[in-house]
């Protein structure tokens, strides 16, 4: 009879109530610290993570070192995925392809042959195509792990071991930097110039107590490129870096903060007064084919109107190709337009979110980054020195052995021919421990020469000395880092800023500054249109510039408020009567076809608010404002555009009182007319110039309001329309009696002023 798969007494008794808030935190949280620490955050010794780590070991492993034949990255995938890191093959090949790419890691720390992708995106060749090794900054990063140079656990099997940690004599964490993201923690490490890092590091070695200030040069050493510390990212695409010395500083103090790149581009001369401008270098990690998709949909949607095309001509090297519209067209001003638009500006987040001895994940300042990679080589130097020092005394106690058995060879002969236990009586004999008995009884009769005794002495010799060196080392902190100090020394040799890999690669430069006018309108194409505001508050932006705005059509009950002429580039203000300015671009009006959109859904005006006015904006102008009761200021036309869709309050104004008129100042006297028909005229010179606020009496009432005001030269005189369109005009003298301080009432409007109370 087969085993019964119900449980004794029913299951009662085997049921455990677990809450289920409990339960889920306890095993969100594994999760989390399992995904921080063996997946998503590098180490800060050797600045892998593990599945990094396993691919270098595995290859180790297989003997793929630089001067070795490559083999299949099938094989190694193979290796790392059945020994070591028991995950998917596709992401092992990945993570490996990435180590091989010239273009994403700064110092590849593996060597690939054959299709390993491009800049342009594309995919590598099939893990059974391709083949790789290692290089020699890989086996920089494993110097010293037969030596016992860090420890080692059991893989995930129990089959087999793993390094825990790589020696890392190389700097690898700022080299090649890293980037992932975990459960609620992400890191983001951009590459770092080798020879500058090692600088850095042999002054922190001499100076423990150097600040970040110290370790940062923003300025190159034109004389000794081995005294330049960091300056900043050095990205493997090269690029432009326009960031500034103080955000630079401050994010390596912090360990937060990101990086502006740019590309790299010159202009290039065809003859007869036309140019082109060439790229030759692009951000890090921007694709470049998708790049150019990027720049040519701008092209077609007509945002890009200083651009006539864009061809990609690059073979090895990256050549992109832009054609300007005009050769009079301001090649700086096209190339500002692109990097606003266009990934030919990024900014590389620097966030060095990293494990401290492989399980504490922490923020860490450059400093800090630099002193846990030299405590990690001096506790690697220590190790290697303790293992090599039980070498030696392993050595010098088997040649001991063996020149005692020279001092009395014919007696060792005789005891090995003639006694039933050798090893016991050799021991016995000549006080041999077991160690040394072995080794003489396993010596080969070849060493017996006279020759092999001298060459036995003259190993004690040299093998006495250096294991006097190694205490000596030992026990001298000085000498410890003397002796990593040249390591360093050594490294920045090899990668130095004159060697071809070592050469920094990104440089500096300040961001160009230009008028915001001219970059707004080298991004739109300049046409001309024709904006149109209703009574209801609907705007539209008709193509050209129309004669005649009888023909337009509106809304039932809906009728033209006001309309003008602009070009696309134009900003248009809007003054609400609750006081505040919006701005609006002229292109981001909604076309002519239909009747429009309504204000509100175009920026966040307030219900119980309509539109006084709107008109193309001058920034060298100058506005008077005024409110329905009487109140006004003048203000900079410039200090009233407003950057969000909420607007710019500048008027205050409390009900039942609203902002009514708003007129562009061109002249020094001011002439006012209120709903009672008087008219004041006064000079402008009386009102304050104000940003923002409710202003001063214009003109006084007993009832009513302001009906119209108008600003003119007293000069020229005062001039309005009838409703015949007949235009009148009253010089200074003839308007004397209307002429008073401001504030006061005035006097009922000349013969001839329309009845509706207006200028025109």
């Amino acid at each position: 009879m087969g085993k019964s798969l119900i449980p004794p007494d029913n299951g009662d008794d085997n049921v455990e109530p677990v809450d289920l808030k409990a339960a889920l935190e306890q095993r969100y949280l594994a999760y989390a610290l399992s995904t921080i620490t063996n997946r998503a955050l590098p180490d800060v010794r050797d600045g892998l993570k593990p599945v990094h780590r396993r691919i270098m070991h595995a290859m180790r492993l297989l003997r793929l070192s630089p001067d070795q034949s490559y083999a299949k990255c099938a094989r190694i995938v193979g290796e790392v995925m059945g020994k070591f890191h028991p995950h998917g093959d596709q992401s092992i090949y990945d993570a490996l392809v990435r180590l091989s790419q010239d273009f994403a890691v700064r110092y590849p720390v593996v060597d690939g042959q054959g299709n390993f992708g491009n800049i342009d995106g594309d995919n590598p060749a099939a893990m059974r195509y391709t083949e790789a090794r290692m290089t020699d900054v890989a086996m920089l990063l494993l110097e010293g792990i037969t030596e016992d140079a860090v420890d080692f656990r059991p893989t995930y099997n129990d089959e087999d071991e793993e390094p825990i940690v790589l020696p890392g004599a190389f700097p690898n964490l700022l080299a090649n930097g890293s980037s992932g993201i975990a459960v609620g923690m992400a890191t983001s490490i951009p590459p770092h110039n080798v020879s500058e890092l090692c600088a850095a590091a042999l002054h922190l070695i001499k100076h423990p107590d150097a600040t970040v200030e110290d370790l940062v040069s923003l300025e190159e050493d034109a004389a000794d490129h081995t005294k330049t510390m960091v300056r900043g990212p050095d990205f493997p695409t090269g690029g432009v870096m326009v960031e500034s010395a103080d955000a630079i500083l401050d994010a390596y103090k912090t360990g937060r903060g990101g990086f502006r790149l740019r590309a790299r581009w010159e202009v290039e001369d065809q003859g007869r007064g036309t140019w082109i401008i060439v790229i030759t270098e692009i951000p890090y990690q921007v694709q470049k084919s998708r790049l150019i998709e990027k720049i040519a949909e701008l092209l077609i949607a007509k945002k890009l109107p200083l651009l006539d095309d864009v061809r990609d001509e690059s073979t090895e090297d990256v050549r992109i190709v832009l054609e300007p519209k005009s050769r009079s067209v301001n090649p700086d001003i096209l190339m500002e337009s692109l990097f606003k638009l266009s990934e030919l500006e990024t900014r590389f987040p620097l966030n060095m979110n990293v494990l401290t001895n492989g399980k504490v994940p922490n923020v860490l300042s450059l400093k800090d980054v630099l002193q846990q990679w030299l405590e990690h080589r001096k506790d690697v130097l220590i190790r290697r020195s303790r293992h090599r020092l039980a070498e030696i005394e392993r050595r010098l106690e088997i040649l001991g052995g063996f020149l005692i058995a020279y001092l009395n060879l014919d007696e060792v002969i005789r005891i090995i021919r003639e006694e039933d236990e050798p090893k016991q009586e050799m021991m016995a004999r000549f006080g041999l421990t077991d160690v040394q008995a072995e080794a003489v009884l396993n010596m080969r009769l070849r060493s017996l020469r006279k020759l092999e005794e001298f060459e036995i002495r003259k190993e004690f010799a040299g093998l006495t000395a250096e294991k006097g060196e190694i205490e000596q080392l030992l026990a001298s902190d000085t000498k410890q880092w003397q002796t990593i100090s040249w390591q360093i020394a050594e490294m920045q040799k090899k990668y130095a800023a004159d060697t071809p890999l070592g050469k920094r690669r990104t440089t500096f430069a300040d961001a160009p500054q230009h008028d915001l006018t001219d970059m707004h309108h080298a991004m739109i194409e300049k046409e001309p249109v024709t904006v149109v505001v209703s009574e209801k508050g609907w705007l539209r932006a008709m193509k050209g510039h129309l004669p005649d705005f009888a023909a337009l059509t509106f809304k039932e009950g809906d009728k033209l408020k006001l309309a003008f002429h602009a070009e696309t580039t134009d900003r248009i203000l809007v003054l609400t009567t609750g006081g505040k300015f919006y701005t609006i671009g002229a292109n981001s009006l909604p076309g002519g076809r239909g009747h429009g959109e309504p204000i509100r859904i175009i920026v966040d005006m307030e219900n119980d608010q309509d539109i006084v006015t709107a008109f193309v904006h001058n920034p060298g102008r100058q506005l008077l404002l005024s409110s329905h009761d009487g109140n006004g200021f003048l203000v900079p036309e410039a200090d009233v555009m407003a950057n969000t869709r909420k607007g710019r309050q500048v008027m205050n104004v409390k009900a039942p009182d609203e902002a009514r008129h708003c007129v562009p100042v061109a002249g020094d006297s001011v002439a006012i007319v209120g709903e009672n028909r008087k008219m004041l005229v006064f000079p402008l010179s009386e009102i304050p110039e104000l940003g923002r606020g409710k202003g001063v009496r214009l003109q006084r009432y007993k009832d009513g309001g302001v009906s119209d005001i108008r600003v003119f030269a007293m000069e020229q005189g005062l001039t309005w329309q009838d409703a015949a369109d007949r235009t009148f005009t009253r010089s200074k003298d003839e308007l004397i009696e209307w002429i008073g301080p401001r504030a006061t009432a005035g006097r009922m409007v000349p013969k001839g002023f329309p009845r509706s109370g207006k200028f025109s």
